[in-house]
């Protein structure tokens, strides 16, 4: 457990290291997310065919398919806490800044874990361009940061509730909806072979909405976690 004497850097990686650890003893979110994700990619794949698939329509199918694998996952950065009656003790051990910051380093790490996995095996499913993989992994990266930095907070707020799952969605797609734009518009654009200049506006929109989400999420976060 983090010590409150400790800095913040350290008391964020304490929270961080905890659930590392329980995620690798249990493995739940890491297998539900990764699931979801390789089985409803497949399923669309061999539906929709391998070939002739648009730019947008191969884009649009992948930040669904990241939307959902998050959602089948990510709420369990808090509500494992709630269920297993930790939360009381990490409240006296470390101050809410530390928990979030150690929650989101934790959601960060398990969405890159699946973007790793479930990348590659879009581009072999789908047959997608591989010309612009790199500007497709820089869109990628600030997208998972988005991402995370807006389910964080609404995991913390939904721990509490009594139907979980169906909450985590209902209440983070519209938090996410700018986001999920942005990501369409700029992956659609690398597959289509734009160059960085090409999705310079798209790059500074996903750039904004992290800094605000994890800002406004650092303000908010200790009310939601002393309630």
């Amino acid at each position: 457990m983090p010590n409150k004497s400790a800095g913040l850097t350290g008391r964020a990686l304490a929270v961080y290291s905890k659930d590392m650890k329980v995620e690798l003893r249990s493995k739940y979110a890491f297998n539900a997310i990764l699931m979801f994700g390789i089985t409803t990619l497949a399923v669309v794949s061999f539906t929709l065919g391998q070939s002739g698939l648009s730019a947008s329509l191969l884009a649009a199918l992948f930040w669904i398919i990241m939307f959902f694998a998050a959602m089948a996952g990510l709420a369990q950065v808090f509500v494992r806490e709630e269920e297993t009656g930790t939360v009381l003790a990490l409240r006296l051990a470390a101050d809410p800044t530390a928990v979030y910051l150690g929650k989101l380093f934790f959601n960060l790490s398990l969405m890159i874990l699946i973007a790793f996995v479930i990348t590659p095996v879009f581009f072999i499913f789908t047959d997608a361009p591989v010309d612009n993989i790199l500007l497709f992994v820089l869109v990628l990266i600030l997208g998972i940061v988005g991402l995370c930095a807006a389910t964080t907070i609404v995991a913390a707020i939904i721990s509490k509730a009594g139907i979980k799952g169906a909450l985590f969605a209902v209440l983070s797609f519209p938090i996410l909806f700018v986001l999920l734009l942005l990501l369409v518009s700029a992956s659609t654009r690398v597959l289509e072979e734009a160059t960085l200049g090409g999705i310079a506006l798209e790059l500074q929109g996903l750039v904004a909405y992290s800094g605000v989400m994890i800002t406004a999420s650092l303000m908010l976060f200790k009310y939601v976690w002393q309630e």
